[in-house]
């Protein structure tokens, strides 16, 4: 019998919680995510730069994904669930990193934050059951509120045409897989008006997903403030 990812998911997650487990990390010590580990995503943000051929989209990344890859990974690809909570306070790191230090929001600190999630190809969030991205950028805006900063997760963007996994693709398929792939969704735009819109990842690699992100945002009308992420990958 074959199992829905998301249920597959969810009790890897009780697994974790009730039988134990080695850490997503460097999978040596006991738990979710061991202490160093942890500390590879807490911070300061390691990469304050602009986005890879977009020299006008700032940047902002919590850590090196050589560092941090395995972590990413197991939440994603693996159904660790629980490790939404530390990733997504480390893209509350960068979402800081980026308004405070790089200059990406014209607004200034304080001024109310959308996060605006890059859209995850549908047959990726069916194979894995949850749609990762989202998670962590819903757990890092009620980290960004907590400490005071008025951020909202907005699922703005959408797939206007069928668009393959970026996983596995190279830097060229990685482009032509996303031209004039995204559009943002009509009941978004109220919700973007006059808030710093931030584009939030994953992983920026290419940036090829953050930059169509960004010329959609902007084909409707909405100038993102840059772009911030868990991990970059050089």
């Amino acid at each position: 019998m074959h199992l829905h990812p998301a249920v597959t998911a969810l009790a890897r997650s009780a697994a974790d919680l009730a039988l134990g487990s080695t850490c997503a990390g460097c999978g040596e010590h006991p738990g979710l995510l061991c202490s160093p580990c942890r500390d590879m995503l807490a911070g300061p943000a390691r990469v304050i730069s602009t986005v890879p051929e977009a020299p006008e989209l700032a940047l902002a990344a919590a850590a090196d994904y050589r560092d941090v890859g395995a972590v990413v990974i197991g939440h994603k690809d693996h159904g660790r669930l629980p490790l939404a909570v530390p990733l997504g306070d480390a893209l509350a790191v960068a979402v800081t990193a980026l308004i405070a230090e790089a200059g990406g929001c014209t607004h200034g600190l304080g001024r109310e934050l959308a996060l605006v999630t890059v859209p995850s190809a549908r047959a990726a969030v069916r194979r894995r059951g949850q749609d990762a991205t989202a998670r962590t950028a819903r757990r890092a805006a009620r980290t960004l509120r907590k400490s005071g900063q008025d951020a909202h997760l907005v699922r703005g963007l959408r797939h206007v045409r069928r668009v393959g996994d970026q996983g596995g693709l190279g830097r060229a398929a990685r482009e032509q897989n996303l031209v004039d792939a995204m559009a943002v969704r009509r009941p978004a735009l109220r919700l973007l008006q006059d808030r710093c819109v931030v584009v939030v990842d994953d992983v920026v690699t290419t940036g090829a997903s953050v930059r169509e992100a960004a010329r959609a945002l902007r084909a409707a009308g909405t100038v993102p403030c840059g772009v911030a992420a868990i991990a970059m990958a050089k």
